[in-house]
């Protein structure tokens, strides 16, 4: 069947596009059609993809309610926290199908994603399978021709959790199929190329299901990119397979391509995204899909921006902690920049990014002094611990403030009872000499002698650090003069540290 037709078959579009949310999961569920969305990245918060799928999952559940359902690996550090286990009710295939792999010896985890949405998720234990391995790369080598070299453990667990998914979606098949008038419509969504094995799997075995296979990069671009290669001016030159072969890669490479042709629809999320894969990859994407942030869930604008508000006074007050004793620039001309990702200092721009903050560092100071700029530099890395001097900022700030906030309740108290007896208060009645001893005390505590420091963290092997080497070479210290101050957090998520 051309993949024209698969498309008309399996995308309907709905005419009915009024239609509420919970009107259109009964319909899914009436006309038996079923989603399912695989990620190394489902409830594993290893990579960007991580943070696709979990903000796409709100709007996803609520157009398919439990017609929808995501697939990946279990990992018991991130599922001890982010999954509720729960069985699936016993009516549904989804439990007639899991049940079905565990009487076969899988260990197959069941639950809902504890994110907006709550989305159904089924996590398959790689190790139950291991034993199988040999059997499926010997399946992969008669049916593509595919060799997985057996050192390779990244590419072995893909190939383990690859096969599990296909088997699922094809014991779900089945298990739909018996317990519904009318076929099952099945489309199945696979993200990289760790997850794209089980797509090669469902096309090989000719399984009745539609496929759609998404890279969010390249992995061969990956690597050319961090090779320091002049990527974009030669995508039409490089000898793709020669090129994976020199970076120990080919294996990898050839199944991220036999998901990318075998698919029936193939997405990319950016436009040079898809002009990669169709030079490295060898097929133009069907569609771009390009990440986004959800804001239907915010009804009301108002609501977006109370949480924007909220959000940036806790930025503010940890601007404040960090540089005390140099806290020397006004927060309403202040601008934030952030940079983030894994920790590929050419590939995701660091370099560029900190080039870029010492030419406006010496642009604002000659043109625009009453403005600054705070950047962070978002990266997960190697840390001893949280950096002394940057916890001493938040504790004599809080200090601070804990202190004027008492302060104030008295002075309320003694204005009322003042103005009680008919008269207007003066400074002696308001601010007695203890509190103005206190206060001096917390202002005392908020000199210090060295410059704010740049990271929120002690790095390990701090001077062969590529970000803090630039910075240095950079000298983007947090002087006084500096108008752009930068700050090197080590970890992925901004909310542990404010």
């Amino acid at each position: 069947m051309s993949r024209e037709r698969m498309s008309r078959r399996f995308y309907r579009v709905d005419s009915q596009s009024d239609l509420s949310f919970m009107d259109r999961g009964r319909l899914a569920s009436s006309e038996n059609r079923w989603i399912f969305e695989a990620a190394w990245e489902v409830a594993n918060k290893v990579g960007g993809i991580y943070t696709v799928i979990r903000s796409k999952a709100y709007i996803s559940t609520e157009e398919m309610g439990e017609q929808y359902c995501l697939l990946g690996p279990y990992k018991e550090q991130s599922a001890r926290t982010e999954v509720e286990e729960a069985d699936f009710a016993e009516t549904s295939p989804l439990h007639v199908a899991v049940n079905s792999m565990r009487q076969q010896g899988f260990k197959v985890h069941t639950g809902t994603w504890l994110v907006d949405g709550n989305p159904q998720v089924i996590l398959f234990d790689i190790g139950s399978a291991a034993w199988k391995l040999d059997e499926y790369k010997q399946e992969l080598w008669a049916k593509c021709s595919l060799g997985i070299p057996h050192l390779d453990v990244e590419a072995n667990d893909a190939v383990i959790l690859g096969y599990q998914m296909a088997h699922f979606i094809e014991e779900f098949r089945k298990a739909a199929e018996q317990n519904s008038e009318c076929s099952p419509r099945i489309v199945a969504h696979f993200h990289e190329w760790q997850a794209g094995v089980a797509l090669i799997v469902l096309r090989t075995r000719f399984v009745d299901v539609a496929t759609v296979f998404t890279t969010h990069a390249t992995l061969l671009g990956r690597y050319l990119c961090a090779g320091n290669t002049d990527f974009y001016n030669n995508l039409d030159k490089f000898n793709v397979d020669e090129e994976a072969g020199k970076r120990q890669i080919y294996h990898r490479y050839c199944m991220e391509r036999a998901a990318t042709h075998l698919a029936h629809v193939f997405t990319t999320v950016s436009e040079i995204t898809g002009l990669e894969a169709e030079h490295l990859l060898k097929r133009k994407p069907d569609v771009i899909t390009p990440n986004g942030l959800n804001v239907k869930k915010f009804l009301a604008l108002h609501e977006f921006q109370n949480l924007h508000a909220i959000s940036k006074e806790k930025i503010h007050e940890f601007v404040r902690g960090h540089f005390y004793g140099h806290y020397d620039f006004d927060l309403d001309k202040t601008l934030y920049f952030f940079i983030a990702g894994r920790y590929e200092f050419g590939n995701k721009g660091a370099d560029i990014f900190i080039e870029a903050l010492a030419r406006l560092n010496h642009y604002l100071k000659m043109m625009h002094p009453d403005v600054t700029v705070v950047a962070f530099l978002i990266f997960p890395t190697k840390t001893n611990n949280f950096n002394v001097e940057s916890l001493r900022g938040h504790a004599v700030t809080k200090s601070l403030r804990d202190t004027i906030n008492h302060i104030q309740q008295q002075i309320g108290k003694r204005m009322y009872e003042v103005c009680l007896s008919g008269r207007l208060p003066n400074s002696s009645d308001l601010l007695q000499k203890e509190e103005t001893v206190r206060l001096k005390r917390c202002i005392y505590s908020l000199q210090r002698d060295g410059l704010p420091p740049v990271t929120t963290h002690n790095i390990v092997d701090d001077w062969n650090d590529p970000v803090l080497d630039s910075v240095r070479r950079c000298q983007l210290f947090n002087t006084v003069h500096d108008r752009v101050k930068d700050l090197a957090v080590s970890c992925k998520i901004t909310s542990q540290i404010l």
